[in-house]
């Protein structure tokens, strides 16, 4: 699946996060930020636009109803922050922590998180749209009633993530592994899955008994 890379100019103005502060609109654009410390901080309604943010820790922030575009994240932890009411396009996420993160009810278009970190994070009630997992780290991870169109699943760990309520007919499971999901057999219609693992799905959910030949 092919996504919308983020726009963003090889020109750009170093800023810092704090520089937010600055502007009425709480605004940052254009810019690129490295190695800033911004913990247990609090910016509502922040705008994020064109920008290159590397190697940045952001734990224990409120950034509620943040607007993320055409922006480059690498290296950076939003380790418990609270990105509730998101709205993410064209964005990328290389190298990054999410641990415990919320993103409830939030909007992604046009997303890529890659060789990064999601455990414990919540995307309840959150709608994705062209988003790509590639090589993430997603245990327990919470996708309860999400909606699912054209999301990529690539050699994950996917170890007990809850997809309740959330259909995941179209979706490839099969390259990435897990020993158990919180799904229901009616969420699974339409979900490509390894023969191992549909196996494991057949003994779980409908109470087969699996006997191996000698």
């Amino acid at each position: 699946m092919k996504i919308i890379k983020p726009k963003v100019s090889k020109v750009l103005a170093k800023k810092t996060f704090f520089d937010v502060f600055n502007e009425e609109d709480n605004l940052l654009e254009m810019c690129t930020i490295e190695n800033d410390i911004f913990e247990n901080e609090s910016v509502d309604r922040m705008r994020l636009y064109h920008a290159v943010i590397k190697n940045c820790r952001f734990f224990d922030s409120d950034f509620s109803n943040i607007d993320i575009t055409d922006v480059y994240f690498e290296n950076c932890d939003f380790s418990n922050a609270d990105l509730s009411r998101a709205s993410i396009h064209r964005a990328e996420f290389k190298g990054c922590k999410f641990v415990g993160t919320n993103f409830p009810e939030s909007s992604f278009g046009d997303v890529k998180f890659e060789e990064s970190i999601l455990n414990l994070a919540s995307f309840a009630n959150s709608k994705f749209k062209k988003v790509i997992f590639d090589h993430v780290l997603a245990k327990d991870t919470f996708f309860y009633e999400c909606n699912f169109k054209g999301v990529d699943f690539q050699s994950c760990n996917l170890d007990k993530c809850n997809f309740n309520n959330t259909p995941l007919n179209g979706i490839d499971l099969s390259s990435s592994e897990f020993n158990s999901l919180m799904v229901s057999i009616d969420e699974l219609k339409g979900c490509k899955l390894s023969s191992l693992q549909a196996t494991r799905f057949a003994s779980t959910l409908m109470g087969v008994i699996i006997s191996e030949w000698e």
